[in-house]
């Protein structure tokens, strides 16, 4: 779609280059066999920060239609997001008292992960999902899905065939949205009176404090702080109630908002948070500018680490494929001159090369079955569950590499 000119945030043009990581393929952009020497389609990966409502961001948008049509993502191979779509469908059913009558929307509900744990306590379930491939998993778990972007067509489709819903969650889904205003304002049309709108999205605070600069690819747009939420939200129509932090994904939050007319203001506690992210220094450009430092700082030192294993011979592979591992190896330039190969959890990566690097991607058993010296943990959101599961890799004598905030090994 080409480079945005204004602030997706407040419409303002008063927007300063932070941080640039290249020219880089799309992070889940996984390629066949065959198809390793095609050319492959590149964009300048950017980051950019808004003077006037602080929002960070890229402004290449890339067409939505090639990131999700077909999406290689599914949350449903992971314990850690099962533990926490579990939580989150009970914390939601208590607090609004849900019944069999009530309406539960997840706007890109992925593999119906989340909407499996609802619907168990029987509560009315429906998803809104554009890939084909994810929404197929999805049906076959039971999951009622409209296969298509949550535009105004969605809307007006929803409203005719199953009404208003009492909760409409959006989990990870606005970061990847160039219009974010337009699609609250979709989401806060198909809210029934008293009714609820979730939505979590990556933590900025998080995101600079563990230098989480892998997180940064072309389909996460935006890079949200309670200071941009606040005014976005009020943009919309939306006031916020509560936010929770979150440990998922490298640390979140959890926005729970209600129509305008039933909640006049934020609830004092968001001024609070917002309050605390101005003394950390989320209104300053130098926060910003020293996270790029840092950033490249970190380049060095991975790649001097890795260096020093390679010069002493030692076997070095990779744990997961995520698209943030992608954003990593190729801002660093870590390819098969160092890596053998990675091992991954997904069926959907298994066989394929990653973008840009074209390194093979194998089953976890690959790795008991070959015992690298050597492990760069690229899932590092999901350490804990990969330590634990990978107990006799480590006994054997393996390590860990964890590659941020700082290159450690484990």
């Amino acid at each position: 779609m080409g480079k945005r000119q204004n602030c997706r945030g407040c419409d303002s043009n008063d927007l300063i280059l932070v941080l640039s990581l290249g020219e880089t393929p799309l992070a889940n952009a996984f390629l066949k066999e065959e198809d390793l020497e095609k050319p492959e389609a590149i964009y300048p990966l950017d980051l950019y920060y808004c003077r006037k409502c602080h929002l960070l961001q890229l402004l290449e948008v890339v067409d939505p239609e090639i990131l999700f049509k077909e999406y290689i993502y599914v949350t449903g191979t992971s314990e850690t997001m099962a533990l926490h779509n579990s939580k989150l469908a009970d914390t939601i059913l208590k607090r609004q008292k849900l019944t069999r009558s009530d309406l539960v929307l997840e706007i890109a509900s992925n593999d119906g992960s989340l909407l499996s744990c609802f619907k168990r306590y029987g509560v009315r379930t429906l998803g809104v999902e554009p890939s084909k491939n994810v929404a197929t998993i999805a049906r076959e778990k039971g999951i009622e899905i409209i296969n298509r972007f949550f535009d105004k067509e969605s809307v007006l489709e929803i409203q005719s065939t199953h009404g208003l819903a009492n909760v409409i969650i959006a989990n990870n889904v606005l970061a990847h949205v160039d219009d974010i205003i337009g699609f609250l304002k979709r989401a806060l049309k198909l809210l029934k009176p008293g009714g609820i709108i979730v939505v979590e999205v990556p933590y900025l605070i998080d995101m600079i404090d563990n230098l989480e600069y892998d997180t940064i690819y072309h389909e996460h747009l935006c890079y949200f702080s309670v200071i941009s939420l606040m005014q976005i939200y009020v943009a919309v129509g939306l006031s916020i109630t509560q936010i929770d932090r979150l440990q998922v994904h490298g640390g979140s939050l959890r926005i729970y908002a209600s129509s305008k007319s039933e909640a006049q203001d934020h609830h004092p506690d968001i001024y609070q948070l917002a309050e605390k992210e101005k003394q950390y220094g989320l209104m300053e450009e130098r926060t910003y500018l020293e996270f790029a430092r840092k950033v490249h700082k970190n380049k060095k030192d991975l790649l001097n680490l890795i260096e020093d294993l390679n010069t002493k011979r030692k076997t070095i592979a990779a744990y997961g494929a995520p698209a943030k591992g992608n954003t990593l190896l190729n801002f660093c330039k870590i390819g098969r001159n160092y890596l053998r190969y990675i091992v991954d959890m997904s069926p959907h990566k298994v066989g394929k090369y990653t973008p840009g690097m074209h390194i093979p991607v194998y089953s976890v058993s690959r790795l008991l079955e070959e015992q690298p010296d050597y492990t760069l943990l690229l899932a590092w959101n999901f350490k804990n569950e990969i330590i634990r599961q990978q107990k006799t890799y480590l006994s054997r004598g393996g390590h860990f590499i964890l590659p941020i905030p700082h290159p450690t090994i484990i």
